[in-house]
């Protein structure tokens, strides 16, 4: 076979929808690559979301390389779900970065995208940790000979990150201990493994689905006729191509076209990345504003819709996209179980981002949360440190409010953080260390059905036990739920505390977390202990102590 000389767009298109073939087939081994012992393992399917919001946004493009490599990143950067995904969009975001202004490249140029991807990486862990996927990309690019074809290139890339892989357990204990390499990196390999298959002509004609969207609702036309009146405006999302023959793309400043936006509309998200500009606003003159746009680019995507029928929706549904009211501060959390759902909102959550633990939302998500909130300041709760990535880059994004994300890593951080907010406090600095404090002081526990033998700290576990833990912490393990969740009690220490909140998720009868509440209250006779319906998957109880 005749050698790959120079990557060009179209093989680059190519090499990121094989790579999402590989991942997709390597997914579930990827995901079962698990440190801890319950269901917590999404690696693979964070990253193959991730990867396919890439795919989908260069999808029919003709363009140089550069500009596809942008339009893939930008559509990560979007579609980033967890921690592995944030990351991945990062990668790929360093590689359009290396390629720009590049219309093919050779081995060298390639060479030093890769050593661009590498950087952004490293940037995007504020404690990069070696063992994991980024040690597997930097020691891949270490390995590869870029003196030779691009062909060789690859091949040299793809065995030195196999090394790299292989030595995370020596690098990480906890990958050790679990017999077990790190799952990013496993994922970043099957990736690149996809994309190497690609460039050497194996292309699969298997189609690339698009990544899971929200079910779209149905529109009642009815609910704006001819004798409505336009109250609310539209919602128009676009992304616009900057255009050579419009503006100098060198010295073009986005700020004006986020400036003109901020004084002609509302909800405003616009960012850029390399010639795409991306938007979401909300306006009564679409009209005039795509007209302004087009001084300085075209269309290559546009979304308009008529938010009365949004509004309408909203009364059976959470696709609301209109503004709350103005007022201090807004908050938005993440839980998935209607009882959760509906605890929070009970306690002044303005959104509630369906999500948790193996269903991780993507930056998206927050973005379009952070949009329906009129608010000065929005408090992120993510509740899950697999889930605080994809909000800290949303809040990066976001220029239409103050964003602030909360160390929140577990449902009782988040619950009594939020039920802590002192909404009256005009000191935004003060709301958000008293609720760190707060959050401090809390303790939570989760049960779970144990999905491998493991050994903890005070407890062995076994396949198909459940299991107590507190963070990574191993408590407690036994065939019943009832006797583990006790025993995790025990071991937060429950007896020192003044409240315990449980949450009893969908697979657990109701009799039976209330039976568990009595021996719980016999137990502990002063202590004041609230039983909740969350119906929360993954998790047969939460107990939240304070």
């Amino acid at each position: 076979m005749e050698k790959t000389i120079e990557l060009d767009s179209h093989i680059f298109a190519d090499m990121l929808r094989q790579g999402a073939v590989s991942l997709s087939k390597d997914k579930k081994v990827i995901n079962d690559l698990n440190v801890f012992p319950i269901p917590d393992g999404d690696t693979g399917d964070n990253m193959l979301m991730t990867l396919k919001a890439g795919c989908a946004a260069t999808n029919g493009q003709e363009a140089t390389l550069s500009e596809v490599a942008s339009a893939a990143s930008s559509g990560m950067l979007l579609g980033a779900r967890g921690n592995s995904g944030v990351i991945l969009s990062r990668i790929f975001a360093g590689l359009a970065k290396g390629l720009q202004d590049v219309v093919s490249a050779d081995t060298k140029a390639v060479a030093k995208a890769i050593d661009s991807a590498v950087a952004e990486a490293y940037k995007a862990v504020p404690v990069p940790v070696e063992g994991t996927i980024i040690t597997v990309l930097r020691e891949g690019a270490a390995g590869a000979d870029a003196s030779a074809d691009l062909n060789c290139y690859f091949e040299t890339l793809l065995e030195a990150m196999q090394v790299s892989l292989d030595h995370t357990p020596e690098l990480l204990p906890v990958l050790k201990e679990a017999g077990v390499v790190d799952s990013g990196g496993a994922g970043l390999l099957s990736i690149f493994r996809g994309m190497n298959d690609a460039l050497n002509g194996n292309i699969s004609q298997e189609e690339i689905e698009p990544p899971t969207a929200a079910p779209v609702p149905t529109i009642e036309l009815n609910k704006f006729d001819e004798n409505s009146t336009l109250e609310f405006g539209y919602c128009t999302e676009f992304l616009l191509r900057l255009m050579r023959s419009k503006v100098d793309l060198n010295t073009f400043d986005e700020k004006v076209i986020i400036d003109y936006l901020n004084q002609v509309g509302e909800s405003v998200v616009a960012f850029r990345e390399g010639t795409i500009v991306k938007v979401h606003v909300h306006t009564f003159t679409p009209g005039e504003i795509l007209n302004e746009m087009q001084k300085y680019g075209e269309f290559l995507t546009l979304k308009i819709e008529n938010m009365a029928l949004q509004h309408h929706q909203s009364t059976n549904s959470n696709n609301a996209s209109f503004k709350t009211p103005p007022k201090k501060y807004g908050i938005v959390t993440v839980a998935s179980g209607e009882g959760l759902v509906n605890a929070f909102k009970g306690i002044g959550a303005d959104e509630v981002i369906a999500g948790g633990q193996t269903m991780n939302p993507s930056t998206q998500n927050f973005l379009d949360a952070f949009a329906k909130i009129n608010a000065q300041h929005i408090l992120v709760f993510p509740n899950n440190k697999n889930i605080k990535m994809a909000a800290d880059q949303a809040a990066e994004l976001y220029k239409d409010a103050d964003i602030r994300v909360m160390p929140s890593t577990s449902i009782g951080e988040g619950y009594y953080g939020i039920g802590s907010i002192d909404r009256d406090n005009p000191n935004v600095e003060e709301v958000v260390a008293s609720v760190i404090e707060i959050m401090q002081n809390v303790v939570t526990g989760m049960v779970s059905t144990a999905i491998r033998d493991a050994e903890g700290d005070a407890v062995s576990v076994h396949t198909g036990d459940y299991v107590g833990y507190s963070g990574k912490r191993l408590l407690s393990d036994s065939p019943t739920r009832s006797t583990a969740t006790i025993e995790l009690c025990e071991r937060i220490g429950a007896a020192q505390r003044d409240v315990m909140l449980v949450f009893f998720g969908k697979d657990v009868p109701q009799d039976e977390a209330e039976q568990l509440v009595n021996d719980l209250q016999a137990r502990y006779n002063s202590l004041e202990i609230m039983l909740n319906n969350g119906a929360q998957p993954v998790y047969d109880y939460i107990i939240v102590c304070i």
